[in-house]
Order: structure tokens, then sequence, then C-alpha cells
């Protein structure tokens, strides 16, 4: 099945997802969101998209895929639970110790492991999905034929169609942010 997911960083973008007909949007929040430069959502901002979404039979997914510091876990383990109780369809991630996290707070919640993970193979797909992800955020620079070939696997794949690019290797961010 698939599904058309818009990335909204203000609520003036998930205005327009919704508008334009998206089947689910990503966002993030106030922490731990790799999109620092998006306006990104207040906790009452997130509860409203939430409400407004699923009012529409629209999904959404909360980006928390930035590398969590030891000091960070107990706040970060808050807002899943915050994002649990919102009614939030999925998390987004790539820092592996939310894993066990989400089993605690809220083990029925989708995991999706983020194109911060930099998951570019067969092997790395299903490793992702062993470690109990419900969907893969492939590589950008992948070919058509190596997406079609991880999307027969057992596990949801998700591909960018459009979007910033990186500098350098999906997923490694830091070194884009050297680069450029």
């Amino acid at each position: 099945m698939a599904e058309i997911l818009a990335p909204c960083g203000s609520v003036e973008t998930l205005e327009a997802a919704l508008r334009c007909g998206a089947d689910a949007v990503y966002l993030g929040g106030e922490m731990f969101s790799a999109r620092q430069n998006a306006a990104n959502f207040t906790d009452q901002e997130l509860e409203n998209a939430v409400y407004e979404c699923h009012k529409r039979g629209v999904k959404v997914y909360l980006a928390l895929n930035t590398l969590v510091t030891d000091e960070q876990l107990e706040q970060c383990l808050e807002m899943m639970k915050k994002a649990c109780l919102m009614g939030i369809d999925g998390l987004i991630t790539q820092d592996l110790s939310l894993i066990e996290m989400r089993s605690e707070c809220c083990p029925d919640m989708e995991l999706h492991a983020s194109t911060q993970m930099t998951i570019h193979t067969k092997r790395g797909t299903l490793q992702a999905k062993e470690w109990g992800f419900s969907r893969v955020v492939l590589s950008r620079e992948l070919s058509f034929e190596t997406i079609a070939e991880i999307a027969e696997l057992p596990v949801e794949t998700e591909a960018f169609v459009h979007g910033a690019l990186c500098m350098s290797v999906s997923g490694q961010c830091f070194m884009s942010s050297v680069i450029g």
C-alpha cells in the first residue's frame, strides 16, 4: 500500500499537507528533531495537529530522530509518553535506545527507522526489522532498482521523492553541515 507522507515543519505546512490530500504527515516537536531549523511544533500545537489529522483520517508520525545523550534520556522518555497520550501514530528515530523506551511507555506505537540511520541494503533493512522497526526510511541516494529490491522484503519501506538533499550521504547530516 502506498502512502503519501508529507513533511511538516510548521502549522502552515501542516495545513497545506491536509488541503493537498496527504495520507500521513511527519513533524517534529521542540526537542529531538533533526530539523532544528524548522519552526517545529509546541506540545499544544502537536496535540492540535493530531486532532486535525485524525479528524481527516491522516496519520501523524513524530520525528524523534536526533541522537539522545544520557542526560536527555528522561526528557525524551517524557516526550514519548506525551506522544502516546496525544495519539501520535508512530515515532521516527535513529537512536536505538528509543526502541526499549518505546516498549516501556507505548509498546503498540509504530517505530520507523529514520533516514538518519543510513540504511541502504537488504541486510540493514532486515536488521532494523529484527530490532522492532515496522518501517525503514531508505537512504536518498539509492537507485530505483535498489529501492524496488528492498521493498520486496517483509518490512515497510519509505523513500523520499522530493526534499532537501544532503551534501554528503543521507543520515550523515553532521558531515553535510561541515561541507556545506
